[in-house]
């Protein structure tokens, strides 16, 4: 028998001959399972044994999200819930009867002289509260049917589902049973089809009922934030700001061309949007036209650029901050680099490189007890010839010359030459030796500390390809050091990574992990995939959902909560951040040929 034969009331045909509407499908043919079979427990529709259960009693007080559990759980289910107004001025009629019934009850025992009765009596006060609010419209009355049906291959999987809910449920007094011989109404009533038809109902007001609003699986959503995507689980909005959580960092991991650094271009053309000011460090000179299209600042950092920095640079003292405790901490980060620069140093090469810092900048007036803000800051070079007057220096002038004079000499030996006070900064570091990346990267950073240092403001330094700096223990360091220090200045770190193994593999990576309020896991390669598992504590559905995930799908968390996202962007915005080289020719075509169409103008 088909379902079909629930959904559409009986043909009449006394001839016995057909009609031609009876040839025609209906909607109802359309989404009828092919048979049904109904035992008194469960209903099995096409191959699918299904189970209907109903909520018997529930607790006095019913706390908000209660139902969030079982909506969350992993499990196939349905659930319906059905609420019929109660008319008010009949209950009332019924309320005073009621109060007077326990008036009367309360004061028979005061005339005997028994004990006090506090259930009778909080029972009295909670019927005239209630009597109360419903005569002055602020409550409601309604009967309230709550329905489940839960799916599976067979009974055994009905009856597992069936008590891990009932489980659930029972802790929070909650009563559960299933629709004994009443299978076919219950499915009936579980079905988009608005009809109530197994009638099991229990009183409430409007405030308990308000705890059963549905709506609250894996949702992210709040008042204020920018648009992150879809949530893949109901559908909704996964709106969030990461300024109102404990700190603003994020990490991301994923594969190549799964669509990371799309996802933080859409986050960072949004947030401009709302007023953050926004810097990138960009390897692979992929953020150039989001940058010429918002109005901001591209500088392409190489040994042949016109740009420069000086590593010598020095943040200007705050009004509460000691001299002294700034250049000390920057005398302190210029060992680091020098570490870096040099392929390590030896105790007795570090003392050196220490005092001959400090003996550079004090060749320019500057010292602690000065006010070096507007000193002009020396050059790699002074620190060589500084280096060069002391005894066994020999060998790390060795080493600093290519720095200094040879081959690599053009990018840190000069002054500085830009200027980040824009709302959009990026920096190319595509045209930069490999072997130079990571110290790029490390004077990069360190030069927009020192400028995030100078000026409060919302701000988000996105570092595309994070694992560069996570090669190096003292690059590592820094760049934990920001995510730990940041929030103070109101600045979150974006950290993007491809070579997740790289990057927890630094001692600093798990550490930057958990300073991070956002993580965002997008599609992961098999070899990884167990790392991160482990790392993230996920469950074989989240594994297996990463490895399956398609370009702009992952998993978000925030906090203690996480959802299954999906990135979209609009057509524009998609013009804007695309990486995809057929858009990308397709875009460029479009351009050469608006221009082709203004020259002939």
């Amino acid at each position: 028998m088909g379902l079909t034969d629930f959904l559409k009331p009986p043909q009449n045909n006394n001839n016995g001959a057909e009609k031609m509407s009876d040839k025609l499908l209906t909607l109802s043919d359309v989404i009828a399972p092919s048979a049904i079979s109904i035992t008194p427990r469960s209903i099995n529709l096409s191959g699918v044994d299904v189970r209907v259960l109903y909520a018997v009693s529930y607790p006095r007080y019913l706390n908000d999200g209660w139902i969030e559990p079982i909506l969350n759980i992993a499990k196939e289910m349905d659930v319906s819930i059905f609420i019929h107004p109660i008319d008010t001025a009949d209950t009332l009629k019924k309320f005073q009867k009621k109060v007077a019934e326990v008036q009367s009850q309360i004061n028979m025992k005061a005339e005997k002289g028994e004990v006090r009765d506090p259930q009778l009596e909080a029972a009295y006060n909670n019927l005239e509260d209630l009597r109360d609010k419903l005569q002055q419209a602020e409550e409601k009355l309604f009967d309230v049917g709550f329905y489940l049906a839960i799916y599976g291959e067979s009974e055994d999987d009905l009856n597992k589902s069936e008590n891990e809910i009932r489980g659930i449920l029972d802790s929070r007094l909650i009563s559960l049973k299933p629709a004994l011989f009443q299978q076919e109404q219950g499915i009936k009533s579980i079905m988009p089809l608005a009809g109530d038809e197994l009638l099991v109902h229990s009183k409430f007001n409007s405030e308990p009922l308000a705890s059963f609003f549905p709506f609250t699986s894996f949702d992210l959503t709040s008042d204020t934030g920018i648009l992150y995507g879809i949530n893949r689980h109901n559908s909704s909005l996964v709106l969030f700001d990461r300024y109102s959580l404990t700190n603003y960092n994020s990490v991301t991991f994923a594969t190549s061309g799964a669509g990371k650094s799309y996802a933080l271009k859409l986050e960072i053309l949004r947030s401009l949007m709302f007023g953050t000011e926004v810097i990138v460090l960009d390897p692979e000179k992929e953020y150039e036209y989001l940058a010429d299209a918002t109005g901001g600042r591209f500088f392409d950092i190489s040994l042949s650029s016109s740009h420069h920095i000086n590593p010598f640079d020095l943040p200007p003292p705050r009004d509460d901050e000691d001299p002294r405790d700034v250049l000390r901490t920057h005398v302190i980060e210029l060992v680091g680099l020098f570490r870096l620069m040099l392929g390590g140093l030896t105790a007795e090469e570090e003392t050196l490189i220490d005092l001959a810092i400090q003996e550079t900048y004090a060749l320019k007036d500057i010292t602690g007890d000065t006010n070096f803000g507007e000193q002009e800051p020396p050059l790699l070079s002074d620190f060589e010839m500084v280096l060069a007057g002391m005894d066994g220096s020999a060998s790390l002038i060795t080493r600093l010359q290519k720095y200094t004079s040879g081959t690599w000499s053009g990018f840190m030996n000069k002054p500085t030459n830009v200027d980040i006070s824009q709302k959009f900064v990026v920096f190319s570091l595509r045209d930069m030796e490999d072997e130079l990346k990571t110290i790029a990267m490390y004077i990069i950073t360190n030069y927009i500390w020192n400028s995030v240092r100078r000026r409060l403001a919302k701000r988000l330094m996105v570092i595309d390809e994070a694992w560069w700096m996570m090669k190096s223990e003292d690059t590592a360091s820094f760049l934990f050091s920001l995510a730990k220090r940041g929030r103070k200045y109101y600045l979150g770190i974006a950290t993007i990574t491809q070579d997740v193994d790289d990057f927890l593999r630094s001692p600093y990576g798990v550490p930057m992990i958990t300073n991070s309020s956002i993580q965002f896991l997008m599609k992961q390669s098999p070899t990884a995939i167990d790392n991160i598992q482990k790392t993230f504590n996920l469950t074989d559905e989240e594994k297996f959902l990463l490895l399956e995930s398609n370009v702009g799908e992952g998993v978000f968390f925030v906090g203690l909560k996480h959802v299954a996202i999906k990135i979209i962007a609009s057509y524009t915005e998609d013009q804007i951040i695309t990486s995809d080289p057929s858009q990308l020719i397709q875009i460029q075509n479009s351009r050469d040929e608006l221009n082709a169409s203004k020259g002939k103008r």
